[in-house]
């Protein structure tokens, strides 16, 4: 057994997206090689309307998969395959974009005013760039929850973990996406994939992140030894078997992701990502002749 160690911890940076949806970036538009196959991570939590209510409207996507987790309100979705639902508290949609799509995001919060939850990207290996779209939309109950004796309690989105699956299945890069909540007080050790990139984010309470050389010890970006992580937090590990957790005064609740890397190369611009320049720009020039979309 092999603690992963902690790489680095990022706080996520305030920013803006679609017609001016206020939110926080853990990763993404700059190299993402450490994070492959993830491409970018978003907390799109906010309390007022005016800071979400703009929404994602019309936008194309081709070569990566997109994964929305609602924790508060709703999230209102169409697409130019003629699609229409909406992702509820605790639902998840996977989206894979594939060779095209075309859509829109629009949330709504809840009765408090709040729209809670998170968006995922993944990229897609070359030879699945132009595979055909697809969703898969889960419902909360669809969503297997495995309770500990120590009252930690994980839910499985997608992935294996203590001998349940999650609902999500035929994804390229094998990913585990898991929402783990661990009471206040305990220590917690999870099991990860040797062969997988990991981070973990924070969204509730606080707690340490065992390191393989000071069990303790969470280096920050600045390279400061820090032993707390709280609200927003993104941890990256480094190689090992399993990450240990030890959760603060009022517990911690995160998200935990791993996911094989493809070590491909990557030309990224905006909501489209391929492996050449070439690519990109014959992508782009498809959207300006309105051939975007295809049939094949």
């Amino acid at each position: 057994m092999s603690i992963r160690p902690v790489q680095k911890v990022i706080n996520a940076r305030p920013t803006m997206e679609g017609a001016g949806v206020k939110l926080h970036r853990g990763f993404g538009f700059g190299s993402t090689t450490e994070f492959d196959p993830f491409l970018l991570f978003d907390d799109f939590r906010g309390d007022e309307p005016s800071a979400y209510s703009a929404g994602f409207p019309w936008h194309p996507h081709r070569g990566i998969e997109t994964i929305t987790y609602v924790l508060a309100g709703t999230v209102e979705h169409g697409d130019s395959m003629g699609n229409r639902g909406e992702i509820a508290a605790g639902e998840i949609q996977w989206m894979t974009a594939g060779r095209g799509i075309i859509h829109q995001e629009m949330p709504k919060g809840d009765s408090l005013g709040r729209m809670h939850g998170f968006q995922l990207w993944a990229n897609l290996p070359s030879a699945l760039k132009m595979t055909a779209p697809r969703y898969q939309e889960i419902k909360a109950p669809e969503i297997p929850i495995v309770v500990d004796d120590d009252a930690t309690a994980v839910r499985i989105v997608c992935g294996n973990f203590m001998g349940q699956s999650g609902p999500i299945d035929g994804i390229a890069a094998d990913p585990v996406y898991l929402d783990v909540s661990v009471p206040a007080g305990k220590r917690k050790t999870l099991k990860v994939d040797t062969r997988s990139h990991a981070f973990a984010y924070i969204f509730e309470g606080s707690g340490k992140f065992a390191n393989a050389s000071d069990p303790m010890a969470v280096p920050t970006e600045e390279g400061i030894f820090d032993t707390s992580v709280e609200n927003r937090s993104l941890v990256l590990f480094d190689g090992g078997d399993e990450v240990t957790v030890q959760a603060g005064d009022h517990g911690i609740r995160f998200l935990l992701c791993s996911g094989k890397p493809l070590q491909e190369p990557v030309a990224w611009r905006g909501p489209i990502v391929m492996n050449t320049q070439e690519e990109l720009r014959d992508a782009f020039s498809e959207l300006d002749r309105g051939t975007f979309l295809q049939e094949r």
